[in-house]
């Protein structure tokens, strides 16, 4: 129990970080949905969708071959740091020149030929947050959560900051030859360089050295962390890359005009975009937690012997905290909505879908632990796969009829077949006895109570978020009953 505190301890410190720069960077979503039209948030999406691509690809499954290897060498952790740090440096810097001098092909191919500066500013992005990845992981290694909060709130209060200054007293609206959406790209290029800047003092903290026989054996750790990168990413927002380029296919096909096709199937990712950040809730602690988690994984299959157990306990506990999560967000979502402009309200509908997929992707974070553990990170591979095969087949057949709502089951379906087939490979593998009794009584109980609250209208506002609470404080009745939550606190 005191490895559980210890861990609650950090994710608090990550999530409070994390947690709050990121709900920082939630109420930009208001912002930009007031003030930019939905094509524009479409184009902000599908760019931000690139960069999700481009960051898995530049980082090449270093960030998780560190935690591995800055664990399994204590003795060598400067050659460890500085191995992957620069071999990101290397790669990076190529990128960004390849980006620089190819800008106007580029942009002609994602359909910007107007923009060849976007591809500019991204590269720059992309490149830097690459770089940054290792020292950020060189703090959370070291436990350094405070350190790690600094960077992180410091980056993310820049560029709201920017964003706020930007579009307040330099928007020039729908102008054609005005920069427009490009300030949010701006204001995230200079957060960049800043958050690089500050963990520069870490690049001179360890004495760096290259290990060319290190980095073979890394790369080879981290390959196939690459490619189920690569296909979890597919997952995970390509559908806002072929949702336009479908409905604008489709719409063209139809007889109507490229440019008012392109920019109402625009229009239609910038609902989905939206949306999508109303989902996004439970997102953030799961990345809070990850931050924490995944060192704390490596060190307890270390140093403790009764490490399975404490994975059991963890997921438990996970599980619980997910299905309220789900279950306030769903039993208040006439309030949270107001986080986007009621012009999006009409993608409400996909919310419950995608906060379940979410809640299935922590689940199997939670699970791949075991092929981290035995070095069989090539089944990460294979269910990315299997999840990224799904989420094409689906968003190429459904999309031209459902739009976005495909986008939303195609996520769901590969969430839940990348869970199962987690499940399934480790317990073959690296058996870990995970309560799915606990696990089914949560999410159904959590699901029940949603439809549960969505059926009870009196009419009264008072009287309906009276009963909503009275809802919401019963699950948690129940899971305290259950987890006994005090117990995480004795030694």
């Amino acid at each position: 129990m005191s490895g559980i505190k210890k861990l609650a301890g950090q994710t608090m410190i990550y999530g409070l970080s994390h947690i709050l720069g990121r709900f920082l960077n939630y109420l930009l979503v208001p912002l930009h949905t007031t003030y930019f039209s939905k094509v524009q948030y479409g184009v902000l999406s599908e760019m931000y969708a690139y960069v999700s691509l481009l960051i898995v690809l530049l980082t090449y499954g270093m960030e998780t071959a560190f935690f591995r290897y800055f664990s399994k060498y204590p003795e060598n952790k400067g050659k460890v740091f500085g191995t992957a740090l620069i071999s990101l440096l290397v790669t990076s810097t190529i990128f960004i020149l390849l980006c620089l001098f190819n800008k106007q092909s580029i942009a002609d191919f994602l359909g910007y030929p107007d923009h060849a500066e976007y591809v500019v500013w991204f590269a720059i992005i992309v490149g830097f947050d690459a770089v940054s990845s290792i020292p950020l992981a060189k703090l959370r290694s070291e436990n350094k959560a405070k350190e790690f909060a600094i960077v992180s709130l410091s980056n993310i209060a820049i560029n709201i900051g920017l964003n706020l200054i930007f579009i307040f007293f330099f928007l020039d609206g729908d102008q054609p030859d005005g920069i427009g959406i490009g300030y949010v790209f701006i204001a995230n290029l200079i957060a960049s360089i800043v958050k690089l800047a500050l963990l520069s003092p870490n690049f001179f903290k360890l004495k760096l050295e290259f290990d060319w026989s290190l980095w073979k054996e890394m790369f080879r750790y981290a390959w196939p962390i690459l490619f189920f990168g690569l296909a979890g990413i597919v997952n995970e927002t390509m559908d806002r890359i072929m949702l336009p380029d479908i409905l604008f296919d489709q719409y063209v096909d139809s007889g109507i005009p490229e440019k008012q096709a392109r920019e109402m199937a625009q229009a239609e990712n910038g609902v989905y975009g939206a949306v999508y950040k109303v989902s996004i809730l439970i997102t953030l602690f799961v990345q809070a937690f990850r931050f924490a988690a995944e060192p704390f994984f490596f060190n307890q299959a270390r140093d403790n012997p009764d490490a399975k157990k404490v994975y059991v306990q963890i997921m438990s506990f996970f599980i619980a905290i997910m299905g309220g999560l789900f279950l306030g967000i769903m039993l208040y979502l006439d309030v949270i909505k107001h986080f986007i402009h009621h012009s999006y309200w009409e993608g409400l509908k996909i919310v419950p879908i995608l906060l379940m997929a979410n809640i299935f992707v922590g689940i199997y974070f939670n699970q791949s632990i075991w092929y981290k553990l035995t070095n069989k990170t090539i089944y990460g591979l294979y269910m990315a796969l299997i999840g990224a095969a799904i989420t094409l087949v689906v968003n190429i057949v459904f999309i031209p009829k459902y739009s976005y709502e495909a986008c939303a089951w195609a996520t769901f379906f590969a969430y839940l077949s990348m869970m199962v087939a987690s499940y399934y490979f480790g317990q073959k593998h690296y058996p870990i006895k995970y309560n799915l009794r606990k696990a089914f009584v949560y999410l159904g109980l959590a699901v029940s109570l949603f439809f549960l609250g969505s059926f009870i209208e009196t009419g009264q506002v008072f009287i309906d978020y009276l009963i909503r609470t009275v809802i919401f404080g019963f699950y948690l009745f129940i899971i305290w009953g259950i987890e006994r939550p005090h117990l995480l606190f004795k030694k």
